[in-house]
C-alpha cells in the first residue's frame, strides 16, 4: 500500500530577483488557471485530460508564456480543484424546509449547482519532480521559473528523514505565504498492507462537539478527549472576527487574515496532536472505526444565534485525514461506517429509540433493559460493534432501525 505525506520546506531567498522571477512564474500560472477554469465551466464541465490538452495546450503557452510542462500542470491542476470541489459538494447536501409541512430534506449538490467559474485567487504554480523542480545533491532545491532554473537552500527540520531511500518524491507546490516562500513537496512511501488477520485493537471513534473524540475499545475501555477548551478558545477567535468585521477599515480585514491563518494553524495542530496521540496510545494493528459524518450537522437551533456557529461543527474530515496517513505508518487503518442510529441505539439490548437519549444531560437511558451511561460512549460502543462486524467479514456494516430487543 502506499501512503502520502505532504512535506512543507521554507525556503532561503538570497535576492530580490529570485522573488521576482517566483511572483512572475506564480501570477502566470494563476491566470492561466482561471483561462481553464472558465472554459470548463462553459463546456459543460468536460474535465477530460486529453480533449482539454488538445483544445487549451497551444493557446496556454502563447497566451501566458508558459513552458510545456507548465501548461499540461495548469490542466491538471483545474481539474483537481474541480473534482475536489464536486466531492465537497457531496458531502454537503443543500438543506431546506418546506414552509407547509415543516419537514426538513436534503439535496445532493453537483457542479451544475455552481453560478460562476472556479476562481485561482491566490499566486502559486505545481511543479512537477524533475521536470520543474528537483533535490541536488548539495542539499539544495532547483526550481524551474520562466526565466529560468533557480537555485535555493531548504530550512526544514527532519528533511532528512525523506532522504533515507524509502521515500519518493512527486508533486510540489511553491507558495508565499506572509512575505515568506514555501514549497510543498509530497512524497510517498511503501508500507505494508493491513492485515485484517492481525488486528490487535478494534477501536470505535465517536467525533463530537463537547468531547473532539471519545474512544471505545475491545477490552470495554473509554477514553473521552475534552473539546470544552478547544470550543470556548473557537468562541474567542469568533467574537474577535466579529468586532473586526463590524470595523470594516483596511487595518482591521489586514488583522482578520492573519487571525484566519492563526486560526486554521492552530485547528491543525489540535487535529495533529489529538491523532498522534489516538495512534501512540493503541499501538500497531489497531483499526479505528469512524462514523461516516456525510451531510451530518452540529448546528443547535435551541441556542442563541450568537452562539450557534462555536456549536455548528470541527475540522473532523481533517482529524480523519490525519489519524489516516499516521495510522498507515503504525501498520493500521481507518475505516469509516454508517452513522445511523449510533446514538439512538442500546449496546446492550439493541433496541433502537432516540427518545433514550438525554441531550441536556448527555445521556443515554434505555427504557428496555435500564443500561445507563454517557451519550457519547453509547455512540463509540456501537461505532466499535460496527468495526468488529467489518472483521469479521461485513464490508459495509449498519445498523437496522428495530424496536425490540
Amino acid at each position: 500500500m502506499e501512503m502520502q505525506v505532504t512535506i512543507k520546506t521554507k525556503l532561503k531567498i538570497s535576492n530580490s530577483e529570485i522573488a521576482w522571477s517566483f511572483s512572475k512564474t506564480m501570477e502566470q500560472y494563476r491566470q492561466a488557471c482561471n483561462y481553464v477554469s472558465e472554459y470548463i465551466f462553459n463546456n459543460d464541465f468536460d474535465m477530460k485530460q486529453s480533449r482539454l490538452n488538445k483544445e487549451l495546450y497551444t493557446k496556454l503557452r502563447n497566451l501566458f508564456s508558459l513552458k510545456s510542462q507548465m501548461a499540461q500542470s495548469v490542466i491538471r491542476t483545474v481539474i483537481a480543484r474541480y473534482k475536489t470541489v464536486k466531492t465537497q459538494m457531496a458531502r454537503r447536501p443543500y438543506k431546506y424546509q418546506d414552509q407547509n409541512t415543516g419537514e426538513w430534506y436534503r439535496e445532493v449538490r453537483d457542479l451544475t449547482w455552481l453560478h460562476k467559474p472556479i476562481s485561482f485567487n491566490r499566486p502559486q504554480v505545481d511543479l512537477q519532480r524533475n521536470r520543474d523542480w528537483s533535490y541536488l545533491s548539495s542539499g539544495q532545491l532547483s526550481i524551474n521559473t520562466l526565466d529560468g532554473r533557480i537555485k535555493v537552500d531548504p530550512i526544514c527540520c527532519g528533511f532528512n528523514q525523506y532522504l533515507d531511500g524509502t521515500w519518493k518524491f512527486g508533486l510540489a507546490k511553491l507558495l508565499k505565504s506572509s512575505g515568506k516562500w514555501y514549497l510543498h513537496i509530497s512524497a510517498t512511501k511503501e508500507v505494508a498492507d493491513f492485515n485484517k488477520q492481525t488486528v490487535k485493537h478494534v477501536v470505535g471513534l465517536d467525533r463530537g462537539l463537547r468531547f473532539l473524540a471519545t474512544s471505545y475499545d475491545e477490552q470495554g475501555k473509554t477514553a473521552f478527549f475534552d473539546g470544552q477548551a478547544i470550543m470556548r478558545k473557537r468562541a474567542k477567535y469568533q467574537k474577535l472576527r466579529a468586532t473586526l468585521q463590524a470595523k470594516g477599515t483596511k487595518s482591521a480585514k489586514r488583522r482578520l487574515k492573519k487571525l484566519s491563518g492563526r486560526e486554521n494553524r492552530w485547528i491543525s495542530d489540535v487535529n495533529h496532536c489529538l491523532s498522534k496521540t489516538l495512534v501512540q496510545k493503541y499501538g500497531a494493528n489497531t483499526l479505528f472505526v469512524l462514523e461516516n459524518l456525510n451531510g451530518v450537522s452540529f448546528e443547535r437551533t435551541d441556542l442563541p444565534k450568537a452562539l450557534r456557529n462555536q456549536n455548528k461543527s470541527w475540522a473532523f474530515y481533517q482529524l480523519e485525514q490525519f489519524l489516516t496517513y499516521k495510522a498507515h505508518l503504525h501498520n493500521s487503518e481507518v475505516v469509516e461506517v454508517s452513522a445511523k442510529y449510533t446514538s439512538q441505539r442500546c449496546p446492550k439490548c439493541g433496541v433502537i429509540k432516540k427518545d433514550n437519549r438525554n441531550h441536556e444531560k448527555h445521556e443515554y437511558h434505555c427504557d428496555n433493559c435500564s443500561y445507563r451511561s454517557n451519550d457519547d460512549r453509547i455512540g463509540a460502543m456501537n461505532i466499535q460493534l460496527l468495526g468488529t462486524q467489518y472483521i469479521s467479514g461485513q464490508e459495509q456494516p449498519k445498523f437496522e432501525l428495530t424496536t425490540n430487543a
